[in-house]
């Protein structure tokens, strides 16, 4: 079921490579700490810097270490529609659970568009599919209307990490998408805000780094208790904060690489953090206790 907290996993590095040690580590955190489910290849993963090699690897990797254990989501969505088609029919190749398809970046599609790109895919494969609506990075906002059409036009289309920050919209989702359809968080500051109006769960950037907080979190407010829940969340905000200090991947896996889960690298244009933000995410995990 698509629900809980899942965690939108970095990917690590070393010497240029994939550093697998590294990512068994990772995974081993996630399954033995609650999270419900786990996303390969989304934004945080850098999965636009991997070639093609390199993801089904890390994929082949992933899926055994995790051995469905917990729901798989995996990122396939790319704005060629071709590679989208073919990374999706991979993911359901390899037994994920769901495909995590963004909207098509740097083109700038009609919501038309938009309706028809998401439909043929779904034509195509019969893996669920999530959709991911982020304008921030991709310059385009699938609407509610679209977004309940396609729901209802095409069950196969589960759910949206919706990360657009826009309440009125994510609530138009809930009241009008059809049941079961999954509205999730996928920003972390709104985690709260978006299972208040009746979110299922997020995609987080937060959990990986305390993934037994955010799990808990979440069911407190999937079982109603928003008195506890909103205590919770105000309680996590500064440390989601910190999180989105520079872009996302860098203020996490810097967070990753204090705590000793994996070397500090990235692949350009990803870099490190500037001093002044490292010193102020340092104390921030210091003030968690996370370091």
């Amino acid at each position: 079921m698509l629900q809980g907290s899942f965690v939108a996993l970095v990917t690590p590095f070393k010497h240029g490579e994939i550093d697998y040690v590294a990512l068994e580590r990772l995974i081993d955190f996630h399954l033995e700490n609650g999270t419900d489910g786990i996303v390969l290849l989304g934004t945080t993963a850098e999965a636009s810097s991997l070639a093609s090699d390199e993801r089904e690897a890390l994929l082949l990797f992933a899926m055994q270490k995790i051995n469905h254990r917990v729901p798989v989501i995996i990122g396939t969505g790319s704005n060629n529609f071709s590679h989208t088609l073919a990374d999706t029919k991979q993911a359901q190749e390899l037994g994920a659970d769901y495909a995590l398809i963004i909207t098509p970046y740097y083109v700038k599609p009609t919501q038309k568009g938009m309706e028809e790109y998401f439909l043929a895919i779904a034509e195509k494969t019969n893996i669920p599919i999530v959709i991911y609506n982020v304008p921030g990075r991709t310059g385009v906002n699938i609407t509610s209307s679209t977004v309940v059409k396609l729901a209802r036009q095409c069950s196969q289309i589960a759910g949206i990490k919706e990360a657009s920050g826009n309440l009125v919209q994510a609530t138009e989702i809930v009241r009008d998408a059809p049941e079961g359809f999954a509205l999730l968080s996928g920003e972390d500051a709104m985690n709260y805000p978006i299972m208040a109006i009746g979110g299922r769960g997020c995609i987080s950037v937060t959990a990986n780094i305390i993934p037994k907080a955010l799990s808990e979190h979440i069911h407190t407010c999937l079982k109603g208790d928003f008195i506890n829940a909103a205590k919770q969340h105000q309680n996590l905000l500064k440390l989601h904060q910190a999180m989105f200090i520079e872009t996302n991947p860098i203020p996490v896996k810097e967070a990753l690489h204090m705590m000793g889960m994996l070397q500090l690298e990235f692949r350009l244009p990803m870099c490190p953090l500037m001093d002044n933000n490292r010193e102020i995410l340092h104390n921030i995990l210091k003030e968690y206790k996370l370091i």
